[in-house]
């Protein structure tokens, strides 16, 4: 639960919002509470027929009548044992539903987020939520609310049934309970703080194993495996102590609870035979009545103490995955409709941004890259020329200025419709584990295998491609770690070009290129430029001279504007850059 919430034994808000997700599977629902209840009017009848067996059957040599009361003894045996297995696979399967809805939910909004909440946020943290605490959520089923009800209901059904058969022997046999609620109280204070350190751990284990995994090869490079090696260990030890807090809890619990309720036992006997030899009313089968009553009476309550931490982990699950869910803040602004025909005129004027408040990246932008040209970026690392299609994809928004598409405001686009009719081709390209045609169509079973191979062919990707073990059905590893940067480079062109959009935007794909490639993936350029509107970011100028206007950027500001020979006219900041980059030439 929240840190605010942690000195309550639950949060009924929180608890009602997690079982209403249930109300898909009200049969399910409704079977489990029945079951529920069955098994412990089962159970409190038992003791009954065990007392009636041994007072009328076995006292008065009536064999018939026991071996028939046996028989019966059994059958509500085994029909308890099938309600249990019944009711907890019911309770099992009513969680996994609930938890299957939840993480489908989360990772919509994982979908919807905007990106720099993914820049604030390890992925580590976002892989606990969405499978670690989503998971701990099922417990509220199959250990949580019904399953309580359920003990609760068979102690209230004991007691009623022990005070039926004599009060005297129910004070004895209870007064040791308060015993057993002290240590409750202290085994549920234990553990629910182990909980809450395991939950923190976990998360802080997942994000250094994510993180490190994906930069293994720069630890290596550094040589830095001691360093980093002592930093897991740390949280580890963490992970390590966190459970090992909770688990000296049980230790120390159960063995207790075991103690108190031979302690009950004990006094049940010395006050029943007393009572027995004194002739009062108490029989040889109330006793062993009253000793089956202490053991079901004993034995929820310890279990409740168990369950209620199972229940307790739920809930700081719980309350971790729906603040998430409910963070409106970093969701992204989808209040556009327009589905209109984009042709690719873009217009940015006196545009401005900031990732961070009072740190603008962008001051006063303005330029306009007519429908088919195609208009270049330069400068130097910084200079805001990312965050400027970062603004035209909507990824972030802008907080100042007006960004046009075909004279329209990019906000007024409905926001997948907007993204769909702009290609990005990204300096690190992205793979995801499947084949080379899924890649290519990004799993969009509309797009056919001719056209995946035709656009493949067009970029001349194909070749590599072929030759690949399984072609097209080539498996890709995770990032695509089996292919080589320029490989992997084709296939992005060939991804976009299967797509057909009216925009482009190509942000440093050629800087990674070697030499052997960078005559191909050129080619694969002038094919995806044609006739679109496009936007070139790039260091190498050689990749940009023909573009039909290119802008200069330096912190946040265009410097000069112009095409390749009017700005090396103009003696400034581009031809610096231009000599810079082929004096040696």
């Amino acid at each position: 639960m929240a840190k605010n919430k942690t000195g309550l034994a639950f949060d009924w808000q929180l608890m009602r919002r997690v079982y209403g997700m249930a109300s898909p599977y009200k049969k399910q629902v409704f079977w489990a509470i029945l079951l529920t209840i069955l098994m412990a009017l089962l159970g409190a009848l038992r003791p009954l027929l065990v007392q009636y067996a041994i007072d009328k059957k076995i006292a008065n040599k009536d064999a018939t009548g026991l071996l028939w009361l046996t028989l019966l003894l059994v059958g509500m045996l085994f029909l308890q044992t099938f309600f249990q297995f019944y009711q907890g696979f019911i309770t099992q399967l009513l969680g996994q539903n609930v938890v299957r809805d939840l993480r489908k939910k989360t990772f919509d909004f994982f979908l919807k987020a905007k990106l720099n909440y993914f820049d604030n946020t390890p992925v580590g943290t976002v892989v606990t939520r969405i499978v670690s605490d989503i998971e701990t959520i099922a417990d509220n089923f199959s250990e949580g609310l019904i399953t309580i009800s359920g003990d609760i209901l068979q102690i209230v059904l004991v007691l009623i049934l022990m005070l039926y058969q004599s009060w005297q022997l129910t004070l004895v046999s209870l007064s040791v309970l308060p015993l057993l609620l002290i240590a409750a109280n202290i085994f549920k204070n234990k553990v629910k703080e182990s909980f809450q350190g395991v939950r923190n751990a976990v998360a802080k284990l997942n994000a250094f194993v994510q993180e490190h995994i994906q930069g293994m090869q720069m630890v290596q490079v550094f040589g830095a495996e001691e360093q980093e090696f002592e930093k897991f260990n740390r949280i580890n030890r963490e992970h390590t102590k966190a459970n090992i807090d909770g688990v000296m809890a049980y230790s120390v619990f159960f063995p207790v609870v075991e103690i108190i309720t031979a302690l009950s036992i004990a006094l049940i006997i010395w006050f029943g035979l007393h009572g027995v030899l004194q002739n009062n009313g108490i029989t040889t089968g109330m006793i062993t009545a009253f000793i089956m009553y202490i053991n079901m009476f004993y034995r929820p309550l310890r279990v409740i103490a168990d369950r209620f931490n199972t229940m307790q982990m739920g809930m700081v699950a719980s309350d971790r995955v729906f603040k998430l869910i409910d963070e409106a803040s970093v969701l992204e602004i989808n209040n556009g409709t327009l589905h209109s025909s984009i042709h690719g005129k873009i217009y940015f004027s006196d545009v401005s941004f900031a990732y961070t408040l009072n740190q603008p990246v962008l001051r006063n932008i303005s330029f306009e890259v007519a429908a088919g040209k195609t208009t270049a970026i330069v400068g130097a690392t910084g200079s805001g020329k990312t965050t400027i299609i970062n603004l035209l994809n909507r990824f972030y928004e802008n907080q100042e200025g007006v960004i046009r598409i075909d004279d329209i405001n990019i906000r007024d686009y409905e926001l997948s419709y907007l993204r769909r009719n702009i290609g990005v081709v990204l300096q690190d390209v992205f793979l995801f584990s499947g084949t080379v045609a899924e890649n290519i169509a990004l799993y969009d079973d509309t797009i056919t295998m001719e056209q995946i191979q035709a656009a493949a062919t067009a970029v001349g990707a194909h070749p590599f491609i072929e030759r690949l073990p399984g072609g097209y059905n080539y498996l890709v590893m995770e990032r695509g770690a089996t292919l080589s940067t320029g490989q992997r480079q084709l296939i992005s062109f060939a991804r976009v070009l299967v797509q057909n959009p009216n925009i482009l935007i190509l942000d440093e794909a050629t800087s990674s290129i070697d030499t052997a490639n960078e005559e191909v993936i050129k080619k694969a350029m002038e094919l995806l430029l044609k006739n679109r509107t496009s936007i070139v970011i790039a260091h190498r100028l050689s990749t940009v001279q023909h573009a039909d206007e290119i802008l200069v950027m330096d912190h946040g500001e265009i410097l000069e504007r112009g095409n390749h020979e009017q700005l090396l006219r103009k003696g400034g900041a581009y031809n610096v850059l231009y000599e810079m980059q082929f004096q040696e030439a």
